[in-house]
């Protein structure tokens, strides 16, 4: 079966791509100037959130200081605060990248490994494969994209019960969605072109901890960053985000609540010099329709007609 097979009109319209996310701000630290690049290319981008968050720390202590919004609250009042501002800040991180839609799959939260949030009825850790497959392959075949983005399948760097699954339900849905015989319920087969891992490169790493070391004598990136598992060989794709760096930026400081905008970790070199140490995105090319491709690609759509 040939993507045209599945949808002849596909071809008529400008591309489409889903990028599935765990949480309220991962949209803005994997692949947002990437996403700015096609929007500005004309391309339309649907982001699909799992969970709305709620397990989330407050990571701005600026936002507790004398006439903000957290001042004087305990744990439990910051919690709730927390869960109505994140859909928020999520909205508006969307509106500065150029998402098009956001679409909510309807998960909790499921917290970070091994914790008591783990085991709450409605968090995705703990969601039905099958169940959250088919809410995804719903969406997948609504929307109709041309390329899907999802998490790698190796997450040994960052185990969060919630990226992993991510990924567990991207795969598979990315499958059953184009196979007539999978839920037929939840709308015509649609053939996703591509699938894509996001990838933080050690190279990008050791260039941008390199930098900061220069301008500021100090890096947040120590051993136990640089000892991660290395997925630099499996890099297919580098994307040239050099003019869309703003991307990043802006939809960062969208999510305030989670992002310290006095920490180097996001914000220690400006878009310009992180353009200057490394101009590029990168992707893994996990599965493709298109046909053999046998070189670097430089673009998510390579190869797509």
């Amino acid at each position: 079966m040939t993507v045209s097979d599945v949808d002849e009109n596909q071809q008529m319209r400008s591309p489409v791509i889903m990028t599935v996310h765990a949480h309220p701000d991962d949209e803005a630290s994997k692949g947002a100037p990437t996403i700015a690049k096609y929007v500005g290319q004309g391309c339309s981008a649907v982001l699909v959130c799992c969970t709305g968050g709620e397990e989330g720390d407050l990571q701005n202590p600026s936002l507790q200081e004398p006439g903000q919004p957290f001042e004087g609250l305990d744990e439990s009042e910051i919690k709730a605060l927390l869960a109505e501002v994140r859909p928020k800040e999520l909205e508006a991180s969307a509106k500065v990248i150029g998402f098009s839609e956001v679409i909510m799959l309807g998960y909790r939260d499921s917290g970070m490994a091994e914790s008591p949030s783990n085991n709450h009825p409605e968090c995705f850790h703990m969601a039905d494969l099958n169940e959250a497959v088919g809410r995804l392959v719903k969406e997948i075949r609504r929307v109709k994209p041309d390329v899907l983005i999802t998490y790698s399948d190796d997450q040994a760097g960052y185990p969060h019960p919630d990226h992993l699954k991510v990924h567990d339900v991207s795969v598979v849905a990315f499958e059953r969605a184009a196979d007539p015989a999978a839920y037929p319920e939840m709308g015509a087969p649609h053939m996703t072109s591509k699938l894509y891992y996001s990838a933080w490169s050690i190279e990008r790493l050791k260039r941008v901890h390199e930098a900061l070391l220069a301008k500021h004598g100090e890096s947040p990136f120590d051993e136990n960053w640089f000892s991660r598992p290395s997925q630099d060989e499996r890099i297919t794709t580098r994307v040239n985000v050099s003019s869309y760096m703003w991307a990043r930026t802006g939809a960062l400081r969208a999510h305030a609540t989670q992002v310290d905008p006095a920490a180097l970790f996001w914000f220690g070199l400006t878009d310009d010099e992180l353009a200057t140490v490394y101009p590029s995105e990168d992707w893994i090319l996990a599965q493709n329709r298109c046909g053999p491709i046998s070189h670097q690609e430089t673009s998510l759509f390579d190869g797509l007609a």
